[in-house]
């Protein structure tokens, strides 16, 4: 059974930088996708970056230039680096990734980021 292990979050004061990270297991095949959705309160849930195959990674317009998003190969682990932190980042951040050959998306169990103005 596939499972995607996150860790990090928590509470930062604005300008200051958290990361995230998520390591699935339990699949024969490398993802095909994987990345964070986060949702803050009263917003609709926002994709905010993603490592494609070969390596190609895309991010949402809002957290360009502040955030990083990378993969440990060796380690299969991704990490989400959030430098600059807004309050307006305040969110519950999910790990997702879709595996070959279903592409069927698992998720994460979710991590609190709170940005204190």
């Amino acid at each position: 059974q596939v499972q995607l292990v996150e860790s990090g979050g928590g509470l930062v004061q604005v300008g200051g930088s958290l990361t995230l990270s998520c390591a699935p297991s339990g699949s024969e095949f490398s993802f095909r996708t994987l990345g964070w959705y986060r949702q803050g309160p009263g917003k609709q849930r926002e994709l905010v970056a993603r490592v494609l195959e070969r390596g190609r990674t895309e991010y949402a317009d809002s957290v360009k230039g502040r955030f990083t998003i990378s993969e440990d190969i060796a380690n299969n682990i991704v990490y989400l680096q959030m430098n600059s932190l807004k309050p307006e980042d305040t969110a519950v951040y999910s790990c997702f990734a879709l595996f070959p050959p279903s592409d069927e998306t698992f998720w994460g169990q979710g991590t609190q980021v709170t940005v204190s103005s």
